[in-house]
């Protein structure tokens, strides 16, 4: 059975004629004859009833067509599914750092809903290196994840970088003291920091021990606002990305300490499959949407 077939059928019905059928797909009415038949002989059955001028379909027929027609659309359908310029539509399945959920999603979304209404969208969130791997292995579309500028990604995805941004240690306004200059002096606050897996607390880890100094955990908890709100209201120092500072309801109440021997900056990226079809576009409006929080630059091309 070819699709070839099925549309001849469809036109014939549709158009009333063969010959108005043969028009409408720019053929011969001799094609549009061989392609019914051939659907019948596929079929077993017949489709038209001949002894009408025009021929005219049989009862059979029309219930034919009725199953015909939910074929070509999911043809159709299927189609656009994986040509870039079609309507995007279908099921998209977004991720994201758990810092990133406090800066605008909920307005992220209801702009990317109002743009693409018919993609259904699902939102879970992740530390980066999780959610470049869950790309990589199909289980999510598209990650917008904090990474260095010498990240390297798996073949198996596309990677575009978004924007640059600051990640800054910050604690209640005036609660020390002396304002600190080095990791050492905020040793005795401690440290209010996301569970093992954040890249923010590996960088720290890392520069603490390279200054001999273990880490002086408080506590620790998932996503940037609730960490501002606990350093806000004294229970050590934070570490987050300066977007996610000024973004917060906290931020008056908090100071960014300018420790020398600990400075970072993290690259924003937007990690998506190789093969996005028709979800290309709301894929990047993400990207861009994300970005813009986020103290977007200039994109460089995608690494593949």
């Amino acid at each position: 059975m070819k699709t070839e077939d099925l549309r001849a059928f469809d036109a014939v019905v549709r158009n009333g004629s063969i010959s108005e059928a043969a028009h409408a797909l720019e053929v011969t009415q001799s094609a549009i004859t061989r392609r019914i038949q051939s659907l019948e002989e596929a079929l077993g059955v017949t489709l038209l009833d001949r002894s009408t001028k025009p021929p005219r379909p049989s009862a059979l027929g029309l219930r034919v067509h009725q199953q015909t027609r939910a074929v070509l659309r999911e043809i159709d359908a299927l189609g656009g599914l994986v040509t870039r310029d079609a309507t995007p539509s279908g099921h998209l399945r977004l991720g994201l750092t758990h810092s990133m959920g406090a800066i605008g999603l909920v307005e992220v979304l209801a702009r990317l809903r109002k743009s693409y209404p018919q993609v259904e969208m699902q939102v879970s969130t992740d530390w980066s290196a999780r959610l470049v791997a869950k790309v990589a292995a199909g289980d999510l579309d598209a990650a917008t994840v904090f990474m260095p500028a010498t990240a390297v990604f798996p073949d198996t995805v596309q990677a575009q970088r978004l924007a640059s941004t600051e990640v800054v240690a910050v604690a209640r306004r005036g609660s020390l003291a002396k304002a600190p200059t080095k990791l050492r002096d905020v040793y005795e606050t401690g440290w209010v920091l996301n569970p093992p897996g954040c890249g923010f607390r590996a960088a720290l880890e890392r520069a603490l021990a390279e200054r001999g100094l273990p880490l002086r955990l408080n506590l620790e908890t998932f996503g940037s606002e609730l960490q501002l709100g606990l350093a806000a209201a004294g229970q050590g120092v934070g570490l987050v990305s300066r977007p996610a500072l000024e973004a917060s309801q906290h931020a008056k109440q908090l100071e960014v300490l300018a420790l020398r021997d600990f400075r970072m900056a993290v690259d924003l990226w937007l990690v998506g499959s190789l093969q996005l079809g028709n979800l290309e576009r709301p894929v990047q409006q993400f990207g861009q949407e994300v970005a813009a929080g986020h103290g977007a630059r200039p994109t460089r091309p995608a690494r593949r």
